[in-house]
């Protein structure tokens, strides 16, 4: 069985990170390794949580997984709390990646537009660097903003989809030839010049790139990145064609939303995911 380790927070309540994580890859016939970088009573979305940060003890895992003679098929990161533990991964990856090993780097830093309120501009600098060892990375459009210093806002001025696609494009090969990764950019949503609105992803690699644009119902919900890029990397653990995983991945998220909308959940509670896991079998 393939093992990837997920380097990510561990979130009680909101169905992100680690807790998204591990019931997708494991469903897909991957084992999950976490390694958490905090502990939360909830994810940072809801209005009060508590926060156990990790960043002192991430080198036991490597140093026990050492002794214990681990070796990984992929290594995903996601969440971090600062420079320190990019510094902590750039440890583990020196240690645990080797030939044949996929690294994906979901480069968790905003949405939106705007960066989340627990990091400081420094950590762009430092993702920017750990994004340059991956084979695959999946940010948000904010996040392929801030890495290549495309301007969200001037997303939001283009009149057509054809030219917010082509400057999401421009950013995204920007990326690709800075890293030499494969990129899925996610979360694109076209500026409404109509009654219809739309969202979607779209895949850049060096020889092709594609996207897939939806109706976009209006609701956003935590975690759904942490589940798509789980998906993506069950399903290149799985040798699957990168399309074949973002359609896969999708439908599974469409499906899942669409359920959460009629039981009228919460944006910070995240999706209701669980009842459609057997889509990824």
């Amino acid at each position: 069985m393939k093992k990837v380790a997920v380097i990510q927070d561990m979130s009680s309540f909101g169905k992100c990170s680690l807790t998204a994580a591990i019931p997708v890859l494991s469903v897909m016939g991957v084992q999950a390794v976490p390694l958490p970088t905090a502990i939360l009573t909830s994810q940072t979305e809801y209005p009060s949580y508590y926060c156990e940060d990790l960043t002192l003890k991430m080198h036991h895992f490597v140093d026990e997984w050492s002794k214990l003679g681990a070796s990984f098929d992929g290594i995903h990161t996601g969440f971090v709390t600062g420079k320190e533990q990019i510094e902590n991964i750039f440890l583990f990856l020196h240690t645990f990646y080797k030939e044949g090993t996929t690294l994906l780097v979901d480069p968790v830093m905003g949405d939106r537009g705007e960066m989340y309120d627990v990091f400081s501009n420094e950590l762009i600098g430092y993702m920017k660097e750990l994004v340059k060892h991956a084979d695959i990375i999946t940010p948000n459009v904010t996040e392929c903003c801030l890495l290549t210093g495309q301007s969200y806002d001037k997303l939001q001025t283009y009149q057509t989809n054809e030219d917010y696609l082509a400057a999401i494009e421009e950013a995204g090969r920007q990326l690709q030839s800075t890293t030499n990764a494969k990129v899925i950019i996610t979360g694109l949503n076209p500026p409404a010049i109509s009654k219809t609105r739309y969202v979607g992803n779209m895949y850049i690699e060096e020889s092709r790139s594609f996207h897939s644009l939806q109706e976009y119902n209006g609701k956003s919900y935590s975690g759904t990145g942490d589940l798509f890029a789980s998906v993506i990397m069950g399903g290149m653990m799985r040798a699957q064609d990168v399309a074949e995983t973002m359609e896969l991945a999708e439908k599974f998220l469409s499906a899942a939303i669409e359920a959460t909308v009629k039981e009228r959940v919460i944006s910070q509670d995240g999706v209701n995911f669980e009842t459609f896991l057997g889509m990824l079998l």
